[in-house]
């Protein structure tokens, strides 16, 4: 297979990586070699220092509309175990590599963002959004529960009961109401979406990545634990970027009154 039809296309450039669901024409919905694809990509970027910023998109008219339902309803008739095995070999470790890689992470939502793809726009730090995009918690739907780390980033970011609303009830939520719930960071025109991820992500890469990495891990403990629990962990976090090159460089520039250039380190 070549790279360019891989499910998952990768591209770096200025320390920002840009992950593309390459299914066009399934909307990009999730199969097993899409899932593996892409949870092998996540930790591939997770991992590397170089890259600084990871951007998370589909191709197409479709961000990603989640379990490809094809593939389901096949596995579903052999009653292959493959099926419910997804949640924790595939879902579970991609949402927590894209909720807590230690750099920050954009979701440019290209198109309709349903189910699993909804979830993993979530677990982005944010979410650009495109005019003619929008999200649907499908999942009661068809009868299931929620997975993709749902339970978590949707009450966090609308609150229990909207969530539960949008959960009992599953709608396309067009992308000025997304905006208004807090599901959405800006709304921006189609043909503008690209061009606006791109400068946010390149303004993200040349940034103070171990900080921004200290606050994803701050927040997100924070959520789960009390204030004592939580001034301890922020203790431990000012410590390490207050050691870091890229703190020393901040006070040197201000002191020589000079923009910063920070090395992520």
């Amino acid at each position: 297979m070549s790279a360019e039809q891989s499910p998952v296309l990768l591209h770096r450039a200025d320390g920002v990586a840009t992950l593309t669901l390459n299914r066009p024409e399934a909307m990009n919905s999730l199969d097993v070699a899409t899932k593996e694809a892409l949870l092998s990509v996540l930790r591939e970027v997770a991992a590397d220092p170089d890259v600084r910023c990871v951007v998370l998109t589909g191709m197409g008219r479709a961000f990603c509309v989640g379990q490809d339902l094809k593939e389901h309803v096949g596995l579903l008739a052999q009653d292959a175990e493959a099926l419910w095995r997804t949640v924790a070999e595939h879902y579970n470790p991609v949402v927590e590599l894209l909720a807590t890689m230690d750099k920050p992470v954009v979701a440019a939502v290209n198109g309709v963002a349903a189910g699993a793809g909804a979830a993993f726009a979530f677990a982005a730090d944010l979410r650009y959004v495109a005019s003619s995009a929008g999200f649907n918690l499908a999942f009661t739907g068809i009868a299931l529960s929620c997975d993709s780390g749902t339970s978590w980033s949707l009450p966090r970011l609308v609150g229990t009961a909207k969530a539960k609303e949008l959960l009992f009830f599953p709608r396309t939520v067009g992308p000025e109401e997304a905006l208004d719930l807090g599901l959405a960071t800006e709304v921006v025109p189609d043909e503008e979406l690209a061009g606006r991820v791109d400068e946010v992500a390149r303004t993200l890469a040349a940034g103070p990545t171990l900080a921004y990495g200290a606050v994803r891990q701050a927040l997100a403990f924070s959520a789960g634990h009390g204030l004592t629990d939580s001034l301890q962990i922020e203790d431990e976090l000012m410590t390490r970027t207050g050691t870091s090159e890229d703190h020393r460089a901040a006070v040197d520039a201000f002191l020589a009154k000079e923009r910063p250039r920070f090395s992520g380190r």
